[in-house]
């Protein structure tokens, strides 16, 4: 889900559709768009779990203060997605636990 019409702000600018995998599967998103914000439109909210409880962790912050949307990101593990941008190809992986 994305906004594509705002009160205030108006239509949404076209752009760039481009293709990347999480967990192996393609999804389709905007090329410079944070990875969480990919994610979570494609209907995914768990991006990593925690080491002990292997409880469920998604977006929390928004800004890359914290650390519940960090993934494994083209091999390189504890990338926050909320501030990292798509790009085409991108391999995005959920993490369990530290890395």
């Amino acid at each position: 889900m994305r906004v594509k019409h705002h009160p205030i702000l108006g239509e949404a600018e076209e752009r760039k559709t481009v293709t990347i995998y999480f967990d192996g599967e393609p999804l389709q998103a905007y090329e410079g768009e944070p990875i969480a914000a990919a994610l979570i439109s494609a209907g995914h909210r768990a991006f990593r779990t925690t080491q002990k409880e292997h409880k469920p962790r998604g977006i929390f912050c928004a800004i890359g203060r914290c650390t519940d949307c960090m993934m494994i990101v083209d091999g390189k593990p504890n990338t926050r997605t909320c501030i990292t941008l798509v790009r085409d190809g991108m391999k995005v992986e959920t993490q369990h636990g530290l890395a």
